[in-house]
């Protein structure tokens, strides 16, 4: 559901790139902890027709089996690759991406990258090169046995993009728990196209980073649920939904660009502030034991983590970013109400940014319309997460 265009052809798109296929059509399992429903086909109809996403990125599309079902459907529906890259799948764009685990001998925790490949033929060629790299190229998120340099270059041969992954999450990211202080460390700055805060983060933490103010932001999802589809996405200024045209986006060319990055508060994140790992009570990073259970091992919370890492105060002019409260966060917005609300404004994205309060409190009421808007200003009061547990909106 592409905006109308304006600004010399150019059009605005909603696009949400790290989505993981739960399990293939004939049920083998793809990301062990996806839901089961979590197939290609419903991927692209809940996109489409639920979400109103008009780019995604399928980023377990390495899977042979995957490829092969992606191919039968293009036959069936008559689907084609754009001629800059991408498939055409009805309403959306799919792009190919693959997403990597790095660990080598320049760090001491695993990584997490997204590579993405423009064509089919792309993606079969990487997958088998992959294949021989990884013990199990039929599994999502599988260790490489390869350096991130090595991986970087196999990116770039095939016509690709190289993105560090959720970049700031205690677990298998760029700036974790490893000891890693610099992506120097593990990767050539030159070989990466974005980073993706993925749900722990927003513009002005990551900006505290100043190695980061090259490289352009990406609000992604990292869906292992239907429903988790666009609980973070960017919109775009692109000519077409391509592959080229996205690569262009990332760049600044041509009047392509980010319009804005639409995420998470980073305090609804699973791992904003230090809690003690066996109660997830809030601890100070620099406690020797939990004052509430006693107990002397912590999950360090992104928060903190960024201020061990800080190396700036401000970063380069960015598009905004938004906070994005999905429906499933609004207290009180239950099954009934969320099909109200499809059924009278046809996606969530048409709900989050387009319908008039007015009209949001003719269909669930004045208390969950007024919530939905004060939810498109960041002006909900919210409760930080942490340990895995996510943060939640207060009723207030």
């Amino acid at each position: 559901m592409a905006h109308n265009k304006n600004e010399g052809g150019l059009g605005r798109y909603y696009a949400d790139l790290h989505i993981h296929i739960g399990r293939t059509a004939s049920g083998r399992p793809v990301k062990i902890t996806g839901a089961r429903t979590l197939t290609l086909a419903n991927i692209l109809h809940e996109a489409a027709e639920v979400k109103g996403i008009d780019i995604i990125g399928v980023i377990d599309s390495h899977v042979p089996d995957v490829l092969d079902e992606l191919e039968q459907a293009m036959e069936k529906h008559g689907w084609r690759e754009h001629e800059e890259g991408g498939v055409s799948a009805g309403k959306v764009t799919l792009l190919l991406g693959s997403e990597i685990e790095v660990y080598d001998g320049h760090c001491h925790g695993p990584i997490h990258v997204l590579v993405f490949l423009p064509t089919v033929q792309a993606m079969r060629t990487f997958s088998r090169w992959l294949g021989q790299r990884v013990k199990n190229i039929s599994l999502s998120s599988q260790r490489i046995y390869a350096s991130g340099r090595e991986l970087q270059a196999a990116a770039k041969e095939h016509g690709g993009w190289f993105i560090p992954a959720h970049a700031f999450t205690p677990f298998k990211s760029l700036y974790g728990k490893g000891v890693q202080h610099s992506l120097t460390e593990v990767f050539d700055p030159d070989r990466i196209d974005a980073i993706e805060l993925g749900l722990s983060a927003d513009t002005a933490m990551a900006d505290q980073i100043a190695e980061l103010h090259r490289y352009p932001y990406l609000t992604n999802s990292d869906a292992h649920s239907l429903r988790k589809i666009a609980r973070e996405y960017e919109q775009v200024r692109l000519a077409a939904p391509t592959f080229a045209e996205l690569e262009k986006a990332l760049r600044g060319e041509d009047g392509r660009t980010i319009i804005a990055n639409y995420g998470l508060n980073p305090k609804l994140g699973k791992y904003h502030r230090t809690v003690c790992e066996r109660c997830l009570a809030p601890v100070s990073p620099e406690a020797e034991r939990c004052p509430a259970c006693g107990h002397h091992r912590f999950v360090k919370g992104v928060f903190d983590r960024l201020a061990e890492l800080k190396t700036a105060e401000h970063g380069p002019k960015r598009p905004p970013y938004i906070y994005q409260v999905p429906l499933e966060f609004i207290p009180g917005l239950g099954p009934k109400a969320y099909e109200k609300l499809l059924a009278r404004f046809g996606t969530e994205m048409s709900v989050l940014h387009e319908a008039a309060e007015e009209a949001l409190a003719e269909t669930v009421g004045e208390k969950l319309a007024r919530l939905i808007v004060l939810a498109r200003s960041g002006a909900l009061a919210i409760e930080a997460g942490g340990g895995g547990k996510y943060g939640k909106v207060q009723e207030s």
